[in-house]
């Protein structure tokens, strides 16, 4: 076996399990598609837990190869996974602690989901640019301000260091592991006999639809926001926002970034983009007749804003989400 491709799954306590079941699913599938005296990748799932019992949120419990603290952390590996959130404080310090050590002995380290958490208080995302599920990008942000942090993409690969968004995300970057390691085409029998889709591209956005969510009905800039998502097909300019919430436009750009974070044009571009992207899931409207309904004018201006964001057209959105 070669050392090179020794995969050491790291699973906290009391997250989803899938995330790991599945990473290591993904890589099993890629060992069943080389020869025998040629496995890639040998994979051991260790957990800080002692007795190596990993418990789900769901209930559903998951034995490890190993409690991470039995490992020297100067063993070498090739890559190192750090899947999930840490509910416990007590296991975070440990996991940083010993990610802490052990990244100096790794080819590569990565994050699934919240697991970039870890890597931010490890020091490990400082300068870099990462992401990780849309409910916790303020946390990085604020655990590793050096760190750009890709609020759109599914995974970003910078150097050596690969972190994904939400928990499904992380398949496809194991995905992008396998074909950087084995090639495309062991990725593509991968994926099909998975049923996966084999490529997302990185910079596929995240689920958006949280914007709703973050709009507070009580405050005049959630209040404009929740308008906006309701109109989109009118002048959404920051003169009309601003007079929707009484407020002169420079004052209203002033508090919209304070409780937002994002710009009022980038959180328009983000709406209509996310309303574009739903009606090509679900139906089978002209690119015109979506250009127009989300405000965005032309299929043109549809097409450059879908490149600019996600890095595909529109029709080929719709070819590989869009409802069959």
């Amino acid at each position: 076996m070669e050392k090179k491709r020794r995969f050491l799954l790291i699973v906290p306590n009391g997250g989803a399990l899938f995330e790991s079941t599945g990473v290591a699913d993904i890589l099993n599938m890629a060992n069943l598609q080389s020869p025998p005296e040629a496995v890639p990748y040998f994979v051991t799932v260790a957990t800080t837990q002692p007795a190596k019992i990993v418990c789900g949120r769901s209930g559903i419990r998951l034995l490890a190869d190993v409690c991470l603290t039995d490992l020297d952390s100067s063993e070498s590996w090739d890559t190192i996974v750090v899947t999930n959130r840490v509910v416990d404080p007590d296991e975070d310090e440990v996991l940083v602690e010993w990610i802490t050590r052990a990244s100096r002995h790794c080819r590569r380290i990565v994050s699934i989901c919240a697991g970039a958490l870890i890597l931010a208080r490890a020091g490990l995302l400082a300068g870099r640019r990462a992401t990780t599920h849309w409910h916790h990008l303020d946390t990085l942000a604020a655990l590793s301000p050096t760190t750009e942090v890709d609020r759109n993409s599914i995974f970003v690969r910078d150097g050596t260091v690969w972190t994904s968004a939400g928990a499904s995300s992380g398949f496809d970057l194991t995905l992008a592991l396998v074909a950087e390691d084995l090639g495309p085409e062991v990725a593509r029998a991968v994926a099909r006999d998975l049923v996966l889709y084999l490529r997302r591209p990185g910079g596929q956005a995240q689920f958006s639809r949280f914007l709703a969510a973050q709009a507070d009905p009580d405050t005049p800039i959630g209040r404009v926001q929740l308008w906006a998502m309701e109109h989109l097909e009118q002048d959404l300019s920051v003169e009309q926002l601003a007079a929707q919430a009484a407020m002169s436009p420079r004052n209203f750009c002033r508090v919209f970034v304070r409780e937002t974070g994002s710009t009022p044009a980038r959180f328009i571009e983000e709406i209509r983009l996310e309303a574009a992207r739903q009606r090509l899931e679900q139906g089978h409207e002209s690119l015109d007749e979506i250009a127009s309904v989300c405000g965005l004018g032309t299929s043109l201006n549809l097409r450059r804003a879908f490149e600019r964001n996600l890095g595909v057209t529109p029709s080929d959105y719709r070819l590989r989400f869009g409802m069959i």
